[in-house]
């Protein structure tokens, strides 16, 4: 997400932002009036909706696996503690890049073999047919890399996020004889969700700029779109031009509506 510039704090107008509305305006009217760019446009927005999906599904996924992360590095257990905090060194010690090839073309054949083995019996019945690599499409390949990915670092941010609980209110909840599930749900999570949902929608924005890669694996996202348009016309100028536009257009007001969210939620906690 855009970072907020050093005067945001201090009542400064966002010209900023101003300048960006009239240069956005500004495209859109070229869009609008030239022929070549309303061409492109509507190639690229083709994509759109691969793009939003694989965003979504993604995120939504790595946030629950990011969450279970997060109770397994909170657990009295040693042994979770363990096992939670060397995936997330390990995951996050990977580029997104590389993890999406690995789980591409590594990953998904090995998922399918241990696939292939659950169901032998059924197989050898006669009720199923053996899983097939192909089978796994690029895209949920894509997806599945991505939650992979950002599980690791969306786990940090809700294991702080518990954290910064106050260990009294944990202590009285135990105190009134509520559960550990409910000391979570009703003290902890409604405390933690105020800290945790910032750097959580910076995730989500980050995501949408990196699902951009699924492209490498031929998915048809906006950046395919946009490529398959420009190598075949070399119109690479307008092309890329068109795809920044877009993307801009998406993370900037996912940023704006987060910053609006985050502002509601310091006026909820401090009445």
């Amino acid at each position: 997400m855009a970072s907020v510039s050093p005067g945001a704090d201090k009542g400064d107008y966002p010209w900023w932002l101003v300048a960006l509305a009239l240069i956005a305006l500004a495209l859109a009217g070229v869009i609008v009036a030239n022929d070549l760019y309303r061409q492109v446009f509507s190639i690229v927005l083709k994509g759109l909706w691969v793009t939003i999906f694989v965003t979504l599904v993604a995120f939504l996924l790595a946030t629950l696996l990011g969450l279970a992360i997060a109770l397994m590095a909170l657990s009295e257990s040693k042994v979770l503690r363990q096992v939670a905090r060397f995936y997330t060194e390990v995951i996050r010690g990977v580029p997104v890049l590389v993890l999406l090839f690995y789980i591409a073309f590594v990953g998904a054949p090995a998922l399918v073999a241990v696939i292939n083995v659950a169901i032998s019996p059924l197989v050898s019945a006669g009720v199923m047919e053996p899983m097939l690599v192909r089978d796994l499409s690029l895209m949920w390949r894509a997806i599945i890399a991505l939650m992979i990915g950002y599980s690791a670092f969306i786990a940090e941010v809700f294991r702080a996020g518990i954290q910064s609980v106050d260990k009294e209110q944990v202590e009285a909840a135990k105190a009134l004889g509520l559960s550990r599930v409910q000391r979570f749900r009703l003290v902890v999570f409604p405390q933690a969700i105020r800290v945790i949902l910032p750097p959580l929608g910076n995730d989500f924005v980050a995501m949408v700029k990196d699902s951009s890669l699924v492209s490498v694996l031929g998915v048809a996202d906006i950046t395919q779109m946009g490529k398959v348009y420009a190598s075949g016309s070399f119109r690479f100028f307008e092309t890329y031009s068109i795809v920044a536009y877009v993307y801009l257009i998406l993370t900037i007001g996912l940023s704006l509506a987060l910053r609006a969210l985050e502002r509601r939620l310091r006026r909820g906690a401090h009445p």
